[in-house]
């Protein structure tokens, strides 16, 4: 009898708080108020919607409704999220949140903000 062994590929990034190779994806279309800019890098998409990777955004105000879930891991830099109707929460390095899909709030980036995320 014969025994294969399967090789999985897998996207490993490490010290993902100081990887530098971020890509300018453009200014971020939910900014409400001064040009807030983007970069990024993708883990992994599946053409369809759902994705992951590294997504770093400069300070301002953003008004957001989400059409998929998402979850989120902060790396560095802060924001307060406020949900429509709730309270706000401060959230910054360390945290993680998930975000349902039909979410809407806004979300005001104090410094630059580096998230893990996954969209699906």
């Amino acid at each position: 009898m014969t025994h294969q062994t399967a090789s999985i590929s897998a996207t490993l990034i490490r010290d993902a708080q100081n990887v530098t190779e971020l890509e300018a994806w453009g200014p971020c279309p939910e900014a409400t108020g001064q040009q807030m800019d983007t970069r990024g890098i993708y883990l992994w998409k599946d053409g369809n919607g759902a994705e992951s990777g590294i997504w770093e955004c400069t300070a301002g105000p953003s008004r957001w409704v989400l059409e998929t879930n998402e979850f989120v891991h902060v790396l560095s830099g802060s924001m307060t999220i406020t949900p429509d109707g709730g309270e706000p929460e401060f959230v910054g390095p360390g945290t993680t949140v998930f975000i349902p899909r039909g979410w809407s709030g806004n979300w005001e980036i104090h410094e630059a903000l580096r998230k893990l995320y996954v969209i699906f």
